[in-house]
């Protein structure tokens, strides 16, 4: 069974922005709506595999881009 992270956002213009930096990287990935467990005021966040948090830190360092916070094993 695979084990998902999950990182939310403040605005949706966010989202897009890292969603646009992350095809480019070819990388794997979902927008999806936010899960009722977590919270946001956005209401879209990414998922992506558990083993491939250091490779989408390192995306979102690079592109300066900015997340809300990233919920782990959820």
């Amino acid at each position: 069974m695979n084990q998902y992270n999950y990182m939310t956002f403040k605005s949706v213009s966010y989202a897009m922005k890292v969603e646009t930096a992350l095809k480019k990287c070819g990388v794997n990935f979902k927008i999806i709506p936010v899960p009722r467990s977590i919270s946001s005021s956005c209401g879209l966040c990414v998922r992506f595999q558990k083993e491939d948090m250091e490779k989408f830190k390192e995306i979102i360092e690079k592109n300066s881009l900015v997340y809300d916070n990233i919920y782990l094993d959820i």
